[in-house]
């Protein structure tokens, strides 16, 4: 059983940063896709940013140039450096992976953490 856990979500004013990691658990083989998705109230989950076993990165446009995504091979864990934050970034964040476990890949989901900036 693979299980995502999330933190560092919180309450930060306009302009600060916050960091948020997700740590993988369980049978892993390896990962071969990470990310990091973000969902406000009455909106669709969008793409933030995404990390690959190669270390080929993308970003939404939203977020380009405040927003570093990085993983930690070692530790099953890839984290999201969130910097100029701004109230549109409030949202719920999950994590996401695609993990190679004993029976196949599977596509794996982080608990969400909330998100709270504030003006």
């Amino acid at each position: 059983q693979v299980q995502l856990v999330e933190s560092g979500g919180g309450l930060v004013q306009a302009g600060g940063s916050l960091r948020l990691s997700c740590a993988a658990s369980g049978i892993i083989f390896s990962i071969t896709f990470m990310g990091w998705y973000r969902q406000a109230p009455g909106k669709q989950r969008e793409l933030v940013a995404l990390i690959t076993g190669e270390d080929n990165t993308n970003y939404a446009d939203s977020v380009k140039g405040r927003f570093t995504i990085s993983r930690d091979n070692a530790k099953n864990t890839v984290y999201l450096q969130m910097n100029s934050l701004k109230p549109e970034d409030t949202a719920v964040y999950y994590c996401n992976m695609v993990v190679v476990t004993t029976n196949k890949a599977i596509d794996k989901w982080g608990q969400g953490t909330q998100v709270t900036v504030s003006s």
